[in-house]
Protein backbone atom coordinates (compact mmCIF):
# COMPACT_ATOMS: atom_id res chain seq x y z
CA UNK A 1 0.00 0.00 0.00
CA UNK A 2 1.21 3.55 -0.38
CA UNK A 3 -0.27 7.07 0.26
CA UNK A 4 -0.52 8.80 -2.92
CA UNK A 5 -1.50 11.86 -1.54
CA UNK A 6 1.12 12.27 1.48
CA UNK A 7 4.16 11.54 -1.37
CA UNK A 8 2.35 14.80 -3.15
CA UNK A 9 2.10 16.73 -0.66
CA UNK A 10 5.67 15.97 1.14
CA UNK A 11 6.83 16.67 -2.45
CA UNK A 12 5.13 20.29 -2.30
CA UNK A 13 2.46 19.62 -5.07
CA UNK A 14 -1.16 20.63 -4.73
CA UNK A 15 -3.55 17.98 -5.13
CA UNK A 16 -7.49 18.33 -6.47
CA UNK A 17 -9.89 16.69 -4.87
CA UNK A 18 -13.29 14.94 -7.06
CA UNK A 19 -16.37 14.81 -4.89
CA UNK A 20 -19.27 12.59 -5.50
CA UNK A 21 -22.90 12.86 -4.17
CA UNK A 22 -24.64 10.63 -7.18
CA UNK A 23 -25.17 6.80 -5.89
CA UNK A 24 -23.94 5.45 -9.21
CA UNK A 25 -20.29 3.47 -10.04
CA UNK A 26 -20.41 4.50 -13.29
CA UNK A 27 -20.33 8.67 -12.38
CA UNK A 28 -17.82 8.10 -9.94
CA UNK A 29 -15.44 5.94 -12.80
CA UNK A 30 -16.22 9.18 -15.20
CA UNK A 31 -15.09 11.35 -12.13
CA UNK A 32 -12.20 9.29 -11.23
CA UNK A 33 -11.04 9.29 -15.01
CA UNK A 34 -10.67 13.20 -15.21
CA UNK A 35 -7.13 13.23 -13.43
CA UNK A 36 -8.42 14.51 -10.14
CA UNK A 37 -5.94 13.43 -7.53
CA UNK A 38 -8.14 11.77 -5.07
CA UNK A 39 -12.32 11.50 -5.25
CA UNK A 40 -14.44 11.42 -2.39
CA UNK A 41 -17.95 9.72 -1.64
CA UNK A 42 -19.98 12.00 -0.07
CA UNK A 43 -21.77 9.52 2.67
CA UNK A 44 -22.71 12.34 4.89
CA UNK A 45 -25.28 15.10 2.57
CA UNK A 46 -24.54 12.60 -1.14
CA UNK A 47 -27.80 10.60 -1.99
CA UNK A 48 -26.72 7.63 -1.55
CA UNK A 49 -25.51 4.69 1.50
CA UNK A 50 -23.14 2.40 1.71
CA UNK A 51 -24.48 -0.08 -0.47
CA UNK A 52 -23.84 2.34 -3.29
CA UNK A 53 -20.77 3.55 -1.61
CA UNK A 54 -18.84 0.04 -2.10
CA UNK A 55 -19.15 -0.35 -5.77
CA UNK A 56 -18.02 3.56 -6.52
CA UNK A 57 -14.86 2.47 -4.63
CA UNK A 58 -14.14 -0.41 -6.84
CA UNK A 59 -14.86 1.82 -10.01
CA UNK A 60 -13.05 5.11 -8.58
CA UNK A 61 -9.53 2.33 -7.89
CA UNK A 62 -10.09 1.31 -11.64
CA UNK A 63 -8.38 4.47 -12.62
CA UNK A 64 -5.48 4.73 -9.92
CA UNK A 65 -6.87 7.87 -8.03
CA UNK A 66 -7.31 8.10 -4.19
CA UNK A 67 -10.25 6.94 -2.85
CA UNK A 68 -11.80 8.58 0.14
CA UNK A 69 -15.51 9.16 1.97
CA UNK A 70 -17.21 12.05 4.14
CA UNK A 71 -18.59 9.99 6.48
CA UNK A 72 -22.54 11.33 8.15
CA UNK A 73 -20.76 11.76 11.38
CA UNK A 74 -18.47 10.47 14.41
CA UNK A 75 -19.90 7.00 14.59
CA UNK A 76 -17.36 4.26 15.15
CA UNK A 77 -19.54 1.21 12.60
CA UNK A 78 -19.67 3.31 9.97
CA UNK A 79 -16.09 4.83 9.53
CA UNK A 80 -14.66 1.68 10.40
CA UNK A 81 -16.71 -0.17 8.18
CA UNK A 82 -16.09 2.80 5.19
CA UNK A 83 -12.38 1.58 5.59
CA UNK A 84 -13.15 -1.82 5.21
CA UNK A 85 -14.85 -0.98 1.75
CA UNK A 86 -11.97 0.26 0.39
CA UNK A 87 -11.54 4.15 1.48
CA UNK A 88 -8.30 5.33 2.26
CA UNK A 89 -9.03 8.86 4.06
CA UNK A 90 -12.38 9.69 5.60
CA UNK A 91 -13.30 13.18 6.20
CA UNK A 92 -15.56 13.19 9.58
CA UNK A 93 -18.08 16.21 10.11
CA UNK A 94 -18.12 18.67 12.85
CA UNK A 95 -14.82 17.89 15.01
CA UNK A 96 -15.74 20.47 17.72
CA UNK A 97 -12.89 19.54 20.72
CA UNK A 98 -9.55 17.86 20.80
CA UNK A 99 -11.50 14.72 22.58
CA UNK A 100 -13.78 14.29 19.81
CA UNK A 101 -10.53 14.02 17.27
CA UNK A 102 -8.85 11.83 19.42
CA UNK A 103 -12.09 10.05 19.71
CA UNK A 104 -12.14 10.12 15.51
CA UNK A 105 -8.60 9.19 15.03
CA UNK A 106 -9.22 6.09 17.28
CA UNK A 107 -11.56 4.75 15.04
CA UNK A 108 -9.16 5.38 12.17
CA UNK A 109 -6.59 2.97 13.20
CA UNK A 110 -5.78 -0.59 14.55
CA UNK A 111 -4.13 -1.08 17.77
CA UNK A 112 -1.88 0.31 19.80
CA UNK A 113 -3.10 3.21 17.77
CA UNK A 114 -6.12 2.89 17.69
CA UNK A 115 -9.60 0.71 18.60
CA UNK A 116 -10.34 -0.17 14.43
CA UNK A 117 -11.97 -3.28 14.58
CA UNK A 118 -10.33 -5.84 11.72
CA UNK A 119 -12.14 -7.07 9.14
CA UNK A 120 -11.11 -5.24 5.69
CA UNK A 121 -13.43 -7.05 3.51
CA UNK A 122 -12.71 -5.67 0.21
CA UNK A 123 -9.90 -3.71 1.50
CA UNK A 124 -7.53 -6.72 1.56
CA UNK A 125 -8.87 -7.18 -1.81
CA UNK A 126 -8.12 -3.85 -3.39
CA UNK A 127 -4.58 -3.53 -1.25
CA UNK A 128 -2.11 -6.38 -2.60
CA UNK A 129 -0.15 -7.19 0.45
CA UNK A 130 -2.82 -5.43 3.28
CA UNK A 131 -1.32 -5.34 6.75
CA UNK A 132 -2.19 -3.44 9.63
CA UNK A 133 1.00 -1.84 9.92
CA UNK A 134 0.68 -0.17 6.57
CA UNK A 135 -3.07 0.14 6.64
CA UNK A 136 -1.93 2.53 9.80
CA UNK A 137 0.47 4.60 7.98
CA UNK A 138 -1.58 4.91 5.08
CA UNK A 139 -4.61 5.83 5.97
CA UNK A 140 -6.02 9.77 6.29
CA UNK A 141 -8.32 11.11 9.37
CA UNK A 142 -9.15 14.75 8.27
CA UNK A 143 -11.43 16.84 10.84
CA UNK A 144 -13.56 18.89 9.72
CA UNK A 145 -13.59 22.13 10.86
CA UNK A 146 -17.06 24.49 10.34
CA UNK A 147 -18.64 25.23 13.13
CA UNK A 148 -17.66 28.00 16.09
CA UNK A 149 -16.74 25.78 19.03
CA UNK A 150 -14.00 23.77 16.16
CA UNK A 151 -12.32 27.30 15.26
CA UNK A 152 -11.77 28.04 19.08
CA UNK A 153 -10.53 24.72 19.66
CA UNK A 154 -8.32 24.76 16.84
CA UNK A 155 -4.99 24.14 17.77
CA UNK A 156 -6.07 21.77 19.98
CA UNK A 157 -7.61 19.85 17.23
CA UNK A 158 -4.74 20.31 14.80
CA UNK A 159 -2.47 18.87 17.21
CA UNK A 160 -3.82 15.48 17.84
CA UNK A 161 -2.20 12.64 17.27
CA UNK A 162 -3.93 10.90 14.39
CA UNK A 163 -5.41 13.42 12.94
CA UNK A 164 -3.71 13.82 9.50
CA UNK A 165 -5.50 16.93 8.12
CA UNK A 166 -8.24 19.64 9.05
CA UNK A 167 -11.15 19.81 6.48
CA UNK A 168 -12.92 22.92 5.71
CA UNK A 169 -16.53 23.07 5.22
CA UNK A 170 -17.17 26.63 4.06
CA UNK A 171 -20.98 26.68 4.67
CA UNK A 172 -21.66 25.27 8.23
CA UNK A 173 -18.29 27.27 8.83
CA UNK A 174 -20.04 30.29 7.99
CA UNK A 175 -23.33 29.86 9.46
CA UNK A 176 -21.48 28.92 12.97
CA UNK A 177 -19.16 31.81 12.75
CA UNK A 178 -21.12 34.40 11.92
CA UNK A 179 -24.07 32.70 14.11
CA UNK A 180 -26.36 32.71 11.32
CA UNK A 181 -25.83 36.48 10.37
CA UNK A 182 -24.28 35.34 6.88
CA UNK A 183 -26.08 32.64 5.01
CA UNK A 184 -24.17 29.27 4.09
CA UNK A 185 -22.05 29.01 0.73
CA UNK A 186 -18.66 28.56 -0.48
CA UNK A 187 -16.09 31.07 -1.62
CA UNK A 188 -16.09 33.53 0.99
CA UNK A 189 -14.79 36.94 0.54
CA UNK A 190 -15.82 38.52 3.99
CA UNK A 191 -13.13 39.52 5.96
CA UNK A 192 -14.04 38.06 8.79
CA UNK A 193 -14.47 34.82 6.86
CA UNK A 194 -11.30 34.50 4.72
CA UNK A 195 -9.22 35.11 8.42
CA UNK A 196 -10.43 32.04 9.74
CA UNK A 197 -9.87 30.13 6.69
CA UNK A 198 -6.77 31.31 6.78
CA UNK A 199 -6.02 30.89 10.46
CA UNK A 200 -7.20 26.94 10.05
CA UNK A 201 -4.08 26.58 6.95
CA UNK A 202 -1.62 27.75 9.25
CA UNK A 203 -2.42 25.89 12.12
CA UNK A 204 -2.50 22.95 10.17
CA UNK A 205 1.43 23.78 9.30
CA UNK A 206 2.14 24.56 12.41
CA UNK A 207 1.43 21.03 13.05
CA UNK A 208 2.84 19.36 9.98
CA UNK A 209 -0.56 18.13 8.73
CA UNK A 210 -2.54 18.46 5.75
CA UNK A 211 -4.91 21.41 4.80
CA UNK A 212 -8.38 21.13 2.52
CA UNK A 213 -10.94 23.74 1.27
CA UNK A 214 -14.53 22.78 -0.10
CA UNK A 215 -14.61 25.62 -2.69
CA UNK A 216 -16.66 26.66 -5.29
CA UNK A 217 -14.39 27.53 -8.48
CA UNK A 218 -10.97 26.91 -9.53
CA UNK A 219 -10.15 30.62 -8.99
CA UNK A 220 -10.84 30.08 -5.59
CA UNK A 221 -9.18 27.08 -5.09
CA UNK A 222 -5.89 28.39 -6.65
CA UNK A 223 -6.22 31.16 -4.67
CA UNK A 224 -6.47 28.87 -1.37
CA UNK A 225 -2.98 26.95 -2.57
CA UNK A 226 -1.64 30.48 -2.40
CA UNK A 227 -2.50 30.32 1.48
CA UNK A 228 -1.12 27.64 2.42
CA UNK A 229 -3.84 25.05 1.84
CA UNK A 230 -2.74 21.27 0.12
CA UNK A 231 -5.64 20.55 -1.13
CA UNK A 232 -8.68 21.67 -2.49
CA UNK A 233 -12.22 20.47 -3.77
CA UNK A 234 -13.57 22.34 -6.62
CA UNK A 235 -17.26 21.61 -7.11
CA UNK A 236 -18.79 17.68 -7.71
CA UNK A 237 -20.55 15.87 -9.80
CA UNK A 238 -24.32 17.21 -8.74
CA UNK A 239 -23.08 20.81 -9.56
CA UNK A 240 -20.69 19.88 -12.49
CA UNK A 241 -23.52 18.07 -14.06
CA UNK A 242 -26.33 21.15 -13.28
CA UNK A 243 -23.93 23.80 -14.53
CA UNK A 244 -22.72 22.20 -17.56
CA UNK A 245 -26.82 21.37 -18.35
CA UNK A 246 -27.70 24.81 -17.20
CA UNK A 247 -24.87 26.31 -20.08
CA UNK A 248 -25.72 24.23 -22.62
CA UNK A 249 -29.44 25.35 -22.32
CA UNK A 250 -28.63 28.87 -21.74
CA UNK A 251 -26.77 28.75 -24.68
CA UNK A 252 -29.10 26.79 -27.23
CA UNK A 253 -31.69 29.61 -26.27
CA UNK A 254 -29.43 32.56 -26.71
CA UNK A 255 -28.33 31.33 -30.46
CA UNK A 256 -31.83 29.66 -31.66
CA UNK A 257 -33.82 32.37 -30.02
CA UNK A 258 -36.65 29.84 -29.12
CA UNK A 259 -37.65 30.11 -32.69
CA UNK A 260 -38.91 26.85 -34.27
CA UNK A 261 -37.17 25.00 -36.87
CA UNK A 262 -38.42 24.49 -40.58
CA UNK A 263 -39.48 21.14 -39.80
CA UNK A 264 -41.51 22.03 -37.06
CA UNK A 265 -43.39 24.20 -38.58
CA UNK A 266 -43.84 21.86 -41.14
CA UNK A 267 -44.80 19.21 -38.92
CA UNK A 268 -47.06 21.04 -36.86
CA UNK A 269 -48.66 23.19 -39.24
Amino acid sequence: MANALKEKWAAGQATINGWCSIPSSFSAEVMAAQGFDSVSIDVQHGALDYSSALPMLQAIRASGTFPMARVPWREPGIIMKMLDAGAMGIICPMINTRAEAEEFASYMRYPPQGQRSFGPTRAAFAMPGYNVKDANADVLAFAMIETADGVANLDDIASTPGIDGLYVGPADLTLGVTQGRLGPGFDRTEDELVDVIQRIAAAAKANGIAAALHCGTVEYGAKAIGWGYDMVTVGGDVRLLAAAAADSVSRFRDQTGGKASDGQKAFYG
